[in-house]
């Protein structure tokens, strides 16, 4: 994977724990996804910060940071073959329902509140979640974000989008 060309677009509307955007950038690096970090974020991303916090791979994580929402959209235009699927528990259909695309985004919201309705209303047709037991409310945002890109790599190597090495790592 190169970085002009990610396998997925991981997407953190107003993150405010460090430690579970830490967690999510370690993943993308791993699979080769980029990662959207939208402002207000509740820490600080400065070089500083993530030496501090003993982010050895924050150099090579391919990273872009928006001031807003619709700064984020401005800078990815909607446009085929990708999409955005926007995590929600709100959603009625599973991410095992949803044809996920390399190079789609997946979107998921703060770890308090999740994404705001306004932005859940732009896509209907896109909204997923991960299954869960009757009465439980959500799951850790980097466990979910794992659980999603791992989703969409399956897919991806269903149909033929992404190859596996003979030593079982990802091919670009």
């Amino acid at each position: 994977m190169t970085v002009g060309d990610p396998l997925f677009h991981i997407v953190l509307h107003q993150p405010e724990i460090p430690n579970n955007t830490g967690n999510i950038g370690r993943t993308c690096v791993a699979v080769g996804a980029a990662l959207h970090l939208i402002r207000p974020l509740g820490f600080s991303t400065s070089e500083r910060a993530c030496r501090r916090a003993g982010l050895d791979y924050w150099p090579r994580l391919n990273v872009r940071e928006h001031d807003s929402w619709s700064a984020y959209l401005d800078a990815t235009p909607d446009r085929p073959p990708a999409r955005r699927w926007l995590f929600t528990t709100k959603a009625r259909r599973t991410v095992f329902q949803a044809p996920i695309r390399r190079g789609d985004h997946l979107v998921f919201g703060r770890e308090t509140s999740g994404l705001p309705d306004d932005i859940l209303s732009l896509w209907p047709d896109q909204l997923v979640s991960l299954p869960m037991a009757p009465g439980e409310r959500s799951l850790n945002i980097a466990t979910a974000v794992c659980a999603a890109v791992y989703e969409g790599i399956r897919q991806c190597l269903d149909s033929g989008q992404v190859r596996l090495g003979p030593d079982g790592r990802l091919l670009p």
